[in-house]
């Protein structure tokens, strides 16, 4: 996987319109399972190839400053050659002088190389490290939609389990409805109303039979008193 390509994915997918996808499915839910495992999945690519990045990155920052380093070693040492000879031939040993100079040049050349190197590899680097950033910010972006992505899909299981409850409650209430047990109660009331009735009925009738069997008591009595009376006058004339 080239860098561009790695980069062009990584920002691919973080712009992933997730709306857009869910508008599109035809079972939300499923769509954000299959979203999330297959986004779970390109960002641990992402990660690897990222890192893969980083690490040549790294290495070229390595590079880079062995070969500054170098340069500033060579440097010293045709310091050193340069002064040896000034030495010598100040001491009269031209022939020796000369040849501290050649190792001074020697020394200046190789200076020169690294130097280049190091200064050939800047860019790359500059290059390489805007590529890093880019890298690193896409993939903190597909981690925050992994989390967004993860929370729609709670929120979603949390409104379909909510609906389902709401719709299992209206069926129950419309299964009520239709069987209208109401009516079973109504026709017990009427019953037990009728046997009340009954009851108040039986006890008006026992009522007035007992108070027929009091007024012929009474009736009686009052035909006694007329015969006490009776026999009382006969007796007194």
């Amino acid at each position: 996987m080239t860098k561009q390509t790695i980069l062009g994915r990584v920002t691919q997918l973080a712009k992933a319109n997730i709306n857009a996808l869910l508008d599109q499915a035809e079972d939300p839910q499923k769509m954000l399972d299959q979203l999330i495992r297959d986004y779970t999945s390109n960002i641990s690519e992402a990660e690897q190839a990222v890192a893969a990045t980083i690490g040549n990155l790294r290495l070229m920052e390595q590079d880079h400053r062995e070969d500054v380093a170098a340069a500033g070693e060579w440097g010293e040492k045709a310091l050193a050659a340069s002064r040896k000879a000034d030495e010598l031939r100040a001491g009269g040993s031209a022939a020796d002088a000369d040849k501290f100079d050649n190792l001074a040049k020697v020394a200046l050349g190789r200076q020169l190389q690294s130097e280049k190197e190091a200064k050939t590899a800047e860019p790359a680097i500059a290059s390489q490290s805007e590529v890093v950033d880019k890298l690193k910010s896409g993939l903190d972006r597909m981690k925050s939609k992994l989390a967004e992505l993860k929370a729609k899909r709670d929120e979603l299981v949390a409104r379909a389990k909510s609906a389902q409850a709401q719709n299992q409650m209206m069926d129950s209430v419309k299964n009520i409805d239709v069987l209208d047990p109401t009516s079973e109660i109504s026709r017990f009331e009427d019953k037990v109303r009728r046997e009340e009735a009954k009851a108040v009925g039986k006890q008006e009738l026992a009522a007035s039979s007992l108070d027929a069997q009091f007024e012929q008591l009474d009736t009686l009595g009052a035909s006694a008193e007329v015969e006490a009376r009776l026999a009382a006058l006969k007796t007194a004339s």
